[in-house]
């Protein structure tokens, strides 16, 4: 599966959130996000376009790998979630650094998740509160080779919708290490 993906930086969350009711979205609770991403010990994630991190949130955690981006329009790319036991970050994060993994760094968001349907497909729009760099949109949704590209389309037509402007194709990861500099 991919996951097709835009983000967007936010300056006025309420006009999205009214947009978001127009389409009737329904919001979840916001969620505390914590994303750990570790450096692989035998090749470059930065050259290779990859991610691999741990998120937790709250108790529940779950490993991610992500794939090299695909296409230009959108964030594609091939996407592998795992859960793995409550709790136990900390031990996971233990034994990747115990294998040659090196932790890079620690993203902190608030995210606040929508969920409806657009152009007969389920969609989510999240509203993230990031530590370090401000608030942002994503509009996203999942795809397989044969869908990729009208889901695409359909999240470009989300976004204008929306009103969502001057997509920010970065990771929050690139972001906060620019920031670091």
């Amino acid at each position: 599966m991919y996951e097709v993906e835009m983000k967007f930086p936010l300056a006025d969350p309420a006009r999205l959130r009214a947009a978001l009711a127009e389409l009737g979205a329904t919001a979840e609770e916001p969620l505390e996000q914590r994303d750990v991403y570790f450096a692989h010990p035998a090749r470059d994630f930065g050259e290779t376009d990859e991610a691999f991190r741990v998120r937790v949130v709250g108790e529940q955690n779950v490993v991610t790998y992500k794939g090299p981006v695909v296409g230009d329009r959108t964030k594609t790319r091939r996407e592998i979630e795992i859960p793995f036991a409550d709790g136990r970050a900390d031990e996971f994060e233990a034994m990747l650094s115990l294998l040659g993994f090196r932790e890079v760094r620690a993203v902190r968001k608030r995210r606040t998740p929508y969920h409806f349907t657009w152009e007969a497909r389920p969609a989510e729009c999240v509203v993230d509160e990031v530590d370090g760099l401000g608030t942002f949109a994503e509009v996203e949704a999942t795809a397989d080779e044969a869908t990729r590209e009208a889901v695409q389309d359909a999240l470009l037509r989300l976004a204008e919708r929306l009103g969502l402007e001057g997509q920010e194709r970065r990771s929050y990861l690139v972001m906060l290490l620019e920031t670091d500099d």
